[in-house]
């Protein structure tokens, strides 16, 4: 349980470096002449961003999304926004509204990207509503849907194998449910589903009356969504009512406190709704032993005071004799700690930088190569012109001026930079490629290493991740890069929100 209260305490600095990146994503937006899918795209991760943190801010951005759809009159782009801005009325208890959409989507010409995130809102939607008036109707619809959004997944799929368990979890109660959802909780990594998967273990070894694991595996789940900061939670208020059973009453309070704050921050109805229902019972208790607690430290106090006043006169004779002592070992001691400190901070440090060291020292040494050629070449360049020049034969200075030898040098440059790239991350091409489609997989011509696309990429592998660097190294116009960007997003087999994760991994 240390690292939980060490995640519950560092939970504001989560929170500082969530808002943080949230600030940059919206900087995008104040770039000049933004084409609407550019503005869709970094709407679209905000929306990712605020979906799980602030449900409201999410509903701004979606909107936002939802004119542009309207604006450019794409269907699928409309669809999608509906879907997205259901599930987040669902969240608040906007039911009316959320059904309204629903229902005015044709599921019939809904493309395979959006059917499943269709079936998915549709199960979440019943099983928000079911919440809100407790009949088992809306339950049992929210399971029909989650049977049809598994009826369509690849069955060896993430997304698959986490519905399925969440379904013998919920539904048939299965124990044998407990391998799939181990091997989920290790396959995942350090993804936002980390919590929901450990929730779900915690819950099953809840049922199943093993206590200890279930605490254990519902702690693993606050801990995943404090430092994804998802404050849609369902890991506190199940850890809460746990110590309450089991009379913990001060960790109970702690954690009820926790989930209520949190559902408030993101507008989640039926989280609230479920918090309020035992917060006032567990902090009345809690009040009332704080109460009787401080009676008996107030006895306890003036206990101690009396005894402390006989100490204070029995230390006193021998305060001269060890004052000295104790300074020198007080100094010595925070000597030692500022040592171990920055011990510490030089081996985090070390460890981090061994990447970026190796990086650096094979593009340092080729930087000078590089520059010593182009200086040998400069040299032969300004030769060449001033012997011309001396014996008055400007036809050939200028012909030798008419020469394209910056197209030349940028070219080699280029070739310069593939090549050292693939000397670090020799299999960063096959990797970009095994994240696309069969069709949209990037082939190279003879003698190519790499072509613009994958250099856009292997510059945002190295760490330069703004898209004006990038089209000033490459000669190419913003737009060029963000519509390069986009389209790399738009048939990356993986998730949206995990690609760029995935690109910091490739070639390793």
């Amino acid at each position: 349980m240390l690292r939980l209260h060490q995640a519950m305490n560092r939970k504001e600095q989560y929170i500082a470096i969530k808002e943080q990146n949230i600030e940059k994503i919206k900087l995008l937006l104040t770039v000049k002449n933004l084409l609407p899918m550019q503005q869709y795209d970094i709407h679209q991760r905000l929306y990712d961003e605020y979906v799980k943190y602030s449900t409201d801010s999410a509903i701004v951005y979606i909107n936002k999304n939802r004119n542009i759809a309207i604006q450019l009159n794409d269907r699928e782009l409309m669809d999608e926004t509906a879907i997205y801005l259901s599930g987040l009325y669902s969240t608040i208890g906007f039911y009316i509204e959320a059904s309204e959409l629903l229902r005015g989507i044709n599921r019939k010409t809904l493309s395979e990207q959006l059917l499943p995130l269709y079936f998915k809102t549709c199960s979440s939607f019943f099983s928000h509503y079911g919440q809100s008036n407790g009949r088992q109707i809306y339950y049992e619809l929210s399971g029909l849907y989650r049977d049809s959004l598994l009826s369509i997944l690849d069955t060896r799929s993430f997304l698959y194998r986490l519905e399925y368990a969440a379904r013998q979890t919920f539904i048939n109660q299965d124990p044998e449910v407990e391998n799939d959802l181990l091997s989920l909780l290790n396959e995942g990594g350090d993804t936002p589903d980390r919590g929901y998967i450990a929730w779900l273990l915690g819950y099953m070894y809840q049922i199943m009356g093993n206590m200890e694991r279930c605490q254990e595996y519902f702690a693993i789940s606050i801990i995943s969504d404090v430092e994804h900061c998802i404050r849609d939670n369902a890991s506190m208020q199940s850890l809460a009512l746990v110590y309450f059973q089991q009379g913990n009453i001060k960790s109970a309070n702690q954690f009820i406190h926790s989930a209520l704050d949190d559902a408030l921050f993101c507008n989640v109805r039926y989280r609230m709704s479920e918090a309020s229902t035992y917060f006032p019972i567990i902090n009345a208790i809690y009040q009332e032993q704080e109460k009787k607690q401080m009676t008996r430290l107030y006895i306890s106090l003036i206990v101690i005071s009396l005894l402390l006043i006989i100490l204070i006169i029995s230390l006193f004779v021998f305060y001269r004799q060890n004052h000295s002592l104790s300074r020198m070992s007080m100094q010595l001691s925070q000597a030692n700690q500022k040592l171990n400190l920055m011990n510490d901070q030089l081996i985090a440090a070390n460890n981090s930088l061994q990447e970026s060291n190796l990086v650096k020292e094979e593009y340092i040494t080729h930087f000078f190569d590089i520059c010593s050629a182009n200086v040998d070449k400069l040299e032969s360049y300004r030769r060449s012109l001033s012997k011309h020049a001396k014996n008055d034969r400007m036809d050939e200075v200028l012909k030798i001026l008419d020469n394209n030898i910056v197209k030349q040098e940028l070219g080699e440059l280029y070739k310069k930079f593939d090549s050292i790239f693939l000397n670090l991350y020799p299999t960063f091409v096959e990797d970009f490629n095994e994240l696309r489609p069969e069709k949209e997989r990037i082939t190279l011509k003879d003698g190519e290493l790499m072509n613009t696309e994958l250099r856009i990429f292997a510059l945002i592998r190295l760490g330069i991740n703004d898209s004006i660097k990038i089209a000033s190294f490459l000669r190419y116009s913003l737009s060029a890069i963000y519509n390069y960007r986009v389209k790399a997003r738009k048939y990356c087999n993986a998730d949206k929100k995990t690609f760029e994760e995935l690109l910091m991994k490739m070639g390793n």
